[in-house]
């Protein structure tokens, strides 16, 4: 675990120094702060505001922002060449792999905690929300970034381009996203049903975004992230090889 906080630390050190994540996290707080004012807006005097409205727009948003967020993890060491002298650190491959992930994901956390704490407080100070509703579409398009952010982090360890990572991670997650309307183009309902549940949103829809936290749904989320995360640590690993 030493290995992985230090990985973490240094990573995370990268972000708040890289101009590309402020350029995200400004276009990311810009685009929630209109959704929010303007759901705000057109719910006075005729319904009460969605409490989650950030979440439901981050489930198709993440297709844009978790590969800019995870483009430069793996991409960048490669092209500069740092990739081998870091594979020579006290550090295992999967304490490389999870500490640049769990970066990334503290990261995106740090993101979404803004629009959770300030928009929910203007809220109740409002027209209390169903807190329970937006506790759990929080608590969902967390987990949904966090296997979204897993799927970047493979995509950049496979490629030296930063610019190809982001493009088969953009590509990937909305394959993902769309498998969700399965049911509007494919006739036989079994099928329909298969696909959606193999989809990211697929299990953050009927779910985590009407109030309801499912254990199949956060078994998923935590699948995709293992899943994602071997693949990468089996990537990494065949440098050593090279």
């Amino acid at each position: 675990m030493a290995g992985v906080w230090t990985i973490f630390r240094r990573e995370m050190a990268q972000y708040f120094a890289s101009p590309v994540a402020y350029l995200v996290a400004f276009a990311f707080l810009v685009i929630t702060a209109l959704l929010f004012n303007n759901d705000l807006t057109l719910a006075v005097g005729t319904r009460p505001a969605n409490p989650a409205v950030i979440p439901e727009f981050l489930a198709f948003g993440l297709v844009v922002f978790a590969p800019l967020l995870t483009m430069r993890l793996f991409a960048e060491e490669s092209r500069e060449g740092t990739l081998e002298l870091l594979l020579t650190a006290p550090v295992n491959d999967a304490g490389i792999v999870i500490g640049k992930f769990l970066s990334a994901w503290a990261f995106y956390t740090i993101l979404l905690l803004v629009p959770l704490i300030t928009y929910t407080v203007i809220l109740y100070s409002l027209v209390p929300p169903d807190m329970g509703q937006a506790f759990a579409a929080y608590i969902g398009i967390w987990l949904y970034g966090g296997a979204a952010l897993a799927v970047g982090t493979a995509f950049s360890a496979m490629t030296e381009n930063q610019i190809v990572a982001a493009f088969l991670s953009m590509t990937f997650l909305l394959l993902m996203y769309l498998g969700d309307l399965a049911g509007e183009i494919v006739a036989s309902f079994e099928l329909a049903n298969l696909i959606r549940k193999l989809t990211l949103s697929g299990h953050f829809f009927s779910s985590f975004l009407v109030g309801l936290i499912r254990a199949e749904d956060i078994a998923y989320y935590a699948g995709i992230i293992v899943i994602a995360l071997f693949i990468t640590i089996q990537v990494v690993a065949s440098h050593r090889w090279r």
